[in-house]
């Protein structure tokens, strides 16, 4: 697969439905897709309870639907797996809404499968945005998280809006005008290390889309608690499409020690 055809490959994958949804408020968004164990004879699975998070540029355009496929492939394996939904840009979104929502989305994932998993140890898993987001949770003080798997993440809040990433997403995420600093260091994953939670960040050396460099530059101010794994010639959308080498690193990321 080449960089230019990833993410027609993603996008193009059919989307695979959940086993049930729960809602955790009131706008159509706010929505977690939960999807059961495929192996296990019905007793708690022995990998992490896992939680995703989808990209998009946190632009309502793009839902958690391109990543069910990576959802069903770890439930498959024996994980039980939530894919959280959120507010969006353009949708009821933006600073604080999208914050909030993935902090409640978070906690209600853990209460629905609840005893679901044998592994004390929860996984969140971001891809892009969501990888940016998986980072801010990292560094929540009460977050429930056990460690955070980060995929081509936005990891560099600032250097991505320097250099302008997809239109100007940034600022349409924070709200550009008065506060703007204030507003972007509070959001920045690179002013925020983990609280003693390990982070992995896999990004491609061919991204097109975010660029290496982020991931580089969050992972240099972390040492201690990141590390990067960087993807020879893979570009942003391989490692969350199922069926490609790079996706088999984040699975067997994920999935340590669950069945295969």
């Amino acid at each position: 697969m080449t960089v230019a055809d990833e993410g027609p490959a993603l996008l193009g994958l059919a989307p695979v439905a959940p086993d049930r949804t729960v809602a955790y408020g009131p706008h159509p968004d706010q929505l977690v897709d939960l999807y059961v164990p495929r192996a296990g004879g019905g007793a708690p699975a022995p990998g992490p309870l896992v939680v995703l998070l989808h990209g998009g540029f946190w632009r309502a355009a793009y839902d958690r639907r391109h990543l069910s496929p990576l959802a069903a492939e770890l439930a498959g394996r024996g994980l039980p797996v939530a894919l959280a939904e959120y507010r969006r840009v353009g949708a009821g979104g933006g600073a604080p809404q999208t914050f909030e929502d993935v902090t409640a989305g978070i906690e209600a994932a853990y209460a629905a499968l609840a005893g679901a998993s044998a592994d004390p140890s929860p996984v969140l898993v971001g891809h892009s945005a969501g990888g940016h987001l998986a980072l801010l949770a990292a560094a929540r003080p009460d977050t429930p998280v056990a460690r955070v798997l980060a995929v081509s993440p936005v990891a560099d809040l600032a250097r991505a809006h320097e250099l302008g990433l997809s239109d100007g997403a940034v600022g349409a995420l924070l709200g550009v005008g008065p506060g703007f600093p204030e507003r972007l260091a509070a959001a920045d994953p690179a002013r925020h290390p983990p609280v003693g939670i390990p982070v992995t960040i896999l990004h491609g050396t061919d991204d097109p889309d975010v660029p290496l460099d982020l991931s580089r530059r969050y992972a240099a101010r972390s040492p201690a608690t990141t590390v990067l794994r960087e993807l020879d010639g893979v570009g942003h959308y391989a490692p969350v499409t199922p069926g490609s080498p790079s996706c088999d690193v984040l699975v067997g990321l994920v999935c340590r020690p669950c069945r295969t």
